[in-house]
């Protein structure tokens, strides 16, 4: 069906046709030479026990083993020493030095107050 005023679509199967058997053939693929061909990997090495996998090469294992010598690493400066100091200071330890510096910032505004008096 068609529109009253529009064109008449061109035929997709204008033309001439061609029959199954007249294909262009395909092009030749060159063989590839045996030089170029991957090597192939060597065996041999430590032997390995079954079912152990590699752990020397594990990368999981080797992360593990990263963050257990970060942990143990021990540093003296004097940031370190702080950070320990609040390591183990517990929640009421905690609290009560930030009452104190809440208290001392107090004092010190309540200072700069009298003396800015007129």
């Amino acid at each position: 069906m068609g529109n009253l005023c529009g064109k008449q679509s061109k035929d997709n199967f204008e033309g001439n046709g061609r029959t199954l058997g007249s294909a262009p053939t395909p092009a030749t693929r060159a063989s590839i030479p045996n030089t170029v061909a991957p090597p192939k990997p060597k065996v041999g090495g430590p032997p390995r026990t079954l079912g152990e996998g590699n752990r020397e090469n594990d990368p999981k294992a080797a992360a593990a083993a990263a963050a257990e010598a970060r942990a143990n690493k021990s540093s003296s400066g004097d940031l370190q020493k702080k950070l320990d100091a609040q390591k183990r200071q517990t929640n009421t330890q905690t609290l009560q030095q930030a009452a104190n510096e809440n208290r001392l910032a107090r004092e010190a505004d309540h200072a700069t107050e009298t003396r800015n008096y007129n």
